[in-house]
């Protein structure tokens, strides 16, 4: 049996067949593995750790001469694939578009890269996951470095991701893009909520390094633009891992001081933006927008800015800067005092003479030379119109006198008193005291009252002798009268 050694290179899914011939079996090698393409390997110090062994004749068939070839399994074979590869690109840097992009709940990172030609399965752990500061996304592109891995059960490899960072972009600009954007979306960037400072502050708060040249700068300013000020300085990291939990519960710290704090500062020197990046984190922006207290941020130099600039109500470009937007400059004050005294003398002499000059005014008037004369007139006035006065209400009265004789004399002729005096009488029962009309609403032994013109009688009925009665008697005595004429 003939053995030929050849170098290949590996290519995953890719096979070599081979049409046998009895006239040429001699010519025909199979494999004890699966054949790639040579140029497929990145050097050519990998393609000569890959060797391959070949037989003249495949494991079926047997000659005189020939011993049959081993055959090795799947799980073989796929472990020494994983052999090469994972021992050939234990690190390599790949750049490519992410796509399928998943993170169940595990917190493992599961995507893909791809190219306009090509694509490979990726995995980045959850403990790699957890340090990336940007988010991940499909379309996004990155270079990603990490390692080879072949996954035995599905037979396929893929790149284990140790370290990913966004193509074109640092990963803390791009997490500083997106932060900001969701946080800008959620309104705490609005210039509307942002609040005025005091203009005489009594009590300062500094969430700072303690043994940083920030604060040194921030009390050497302040010592020299104002006095009566109290500083309470909180000391904090201001970069670091921890450092942003450690601002954020500082500013919480200040907002429950017993003291009422007028103004807090946030801030630290210059620096690179990782030093200056707990001042972008979530939880120190979401702070600030929630501290009740008004916050000044002064984090780095001029061109330094980060979230805590956009979210504070005034930004400071340095801590020294802080100081002086904090406090105002006591000569400015001794100045505009002494200016606004001036002004305020100029002005009381300007109205002290304003007032003289109406009072020499109204001295001068008539009114104030003989200020009788117009109370006087006044006088003459008024009694001509009492005068007036009395004599409308005589000529009022005298009318309304005639008026009242008049209907006096009407009265009086109307009144039943003026019909008894004529010789007339009013009769009524004593019992209930009613009129009597008729003969028939008295009975015989009732009293009656008569009322005439003057005094009144009393009288008891003894007969009673109604209309019918009356003519009766009356016919029968002008009938006796008729009878007596004729006998």
């Amino acid at each position: 049996m003939r053995r030929r050694r050849h170098t290949l290179g590996l290519v995953p899914r890719q096979r070599k067949t081979c049409v046998h011939s009895r006239a040429r079996r001699s010519a025909i090698y199979w494999p004890t593995a699966v054949l790639v393409r040579r140029d497929c390997l990145p050097t050519a110090a990998a393609a000569r750790r890959v060797v391959m062994t070949f037989d003249q004749r495949p494991p079926s068939m047997t000659s005189d001469d020939a011993s049959p070839q081993r055959v090795v399994s799947v799980s073989e074979l796929t472990g020494r694939i994983k052999d090469v590869l994972e021992g050939e690109f234990p690190s390599v840097w790949v750049g490519g578009e992410v796509s399928n992009f998943s993170r169940p709940q595990s917190g493992h990172c599961y995507l893909t890269l791809k190219d306009d030609r090509a694509q490979i399965r990726a995995v980045m752990w959850r403990n790699v996951a957890s340090r990336v500061r940007f988010e991940l996304d499909d379309g996004l592109q990155v270079v990603c470095q990490g390692h080879v891995d072949v996954y035995p059960p599905r037979g396929s490899y893929q790149l284990v991701i140790e370290q990913i960072e966004p193509q074109g972009l640092g990963a803390l600009e791009l997490a500083l893009r997106q932060l900001r954007e969701r946080l800008a979306a959620e309104g705490l960037f609005d210039p509307g909520r942002k609040r005025p400072l005091p203009r005489f502050p009594r009590r300062i708060a500094f969430v700072t390094s303690p043994t940083g040249a920030a604060i040194r700068d921030f009390l050497e300013v302040l010592r020299r633009r104002w006095h009566g000020v109290h500083v309470l300085v909180v000391p904090v990291r201001v970069q670091g891992d921890g450092s942003a939990e450690e601002i954020a519960a500082g500013i919480e710290t200040v907002n429950r001081l017993a003291e009422q704090v007028d103004v807090l500062v946030v801030g630290r020197g210059g620096g690179s933006l990782e030093d200056l990046w707990a001042f972008n984190e979530e939880i120190v922006v979401r702070a600030i927008h929630a501290s009740r207290v008004p916050v000044v941020s002064a984090v780095g130099h001029e061109i330094d800015v980060t979230l805590s600039d956009l979210v504070a109500d005034v930004r400071a470009l340095t801590p020294s800067e802080a100081a002086e937007r904090v406090v105002p400059l006591a000569e400015e004050i001794r100045g505009f005092l002494h200016t606004q005294r001036q002004r305020l003398a100029a002005a009381m002499t300007a109205r002290a003479a304003a007032a003289k000059a109406r009072l020499d005014a109204a001295a001068g008037c008539r009114t104030f030379r003989r200020p009788l004369e117009r109370v006087q007139l006044l006088g003459r006035q008024l009694d001509e119109l009492q005068a007036r006065a009395r004599r409308a209400v005589d000529r009022r009265l005298e009318v309304a006198r005639g008026l009242l004789d008049a209907h006096a004399g009407r009265l009086e002729s109307l009144s039943p008193l003026a019909v008894l005096g004529r010789g007339y009488s009013l009769t009524s029962r004593a019992a209930d005291g009613q009129l009597l009309h008729r003969a028939d609403q008295i009975a015989r032994g009732d009293l009656m009252r008569t009322r005439l013109a003057a005094g009144e009688l009393t009288s008891r009925v003894e007969a009673v002798s109604t209309e019918s009665d009356s003519s009766q008697t009356t016919g029968a005595a002008a009938q006796e009268n008729r009878g007596g004429g004729g006998k």
